[in-house]
């Protein structure tokens, strides 16, 4: 059956290219096989109530060449004063080490330019 690389989705046979992204289709067995993660694979290495500062951090792990992973539990279609939920940053375990030092470096370089 011929599946979508990038989209995912399975077609009927006789279509070559995905009417959604206009990538040509390939054979389900052609598909690359992707490692199985569990979640003993990932660890929390730094929890914050700002998404964005998260997210700043997901950015600089990635051009290291880090997998990073974010879970937020922020429901933004919920109404609420105050910052009631939690960002966390979760890395591979053969990446902590080297992730928790580019975060420590990445604060300290934040401290340095607020105090100029």
């Amino acid at each position: 059956m011929p599946v979508c690389p990038n989209c995912g989705y399975e077609y009927v046979e006789g279509i070559t290219i995905c009417p959604d992204c206009s990538t040509a289709l390939v054979n389900e067995e052609d598909l690359p096989k992707f490692e199985e993660l569990s979640e003993k694979d990932w660890v929390l290495v730094y929890t914050s109530g700002n998404e964005v500062e998260v997210d700043m951090l997901k950015v600089e792990l990635e051009s290291a060449g880090l997998e990073v992973s974010v879970l937020s539990q922020k429901d933004h279609s919920f109404p609420a004063p105050g910052d009631l939920s939690v960002v966390k940053l979760m890395v591979r375990k053969k990446d902590v080490e080297e992730a928790l030092n580019y975060i420590q470096q990445t604060m300290q370089n934040q401290g340095e330019s607020t105090e100029e």
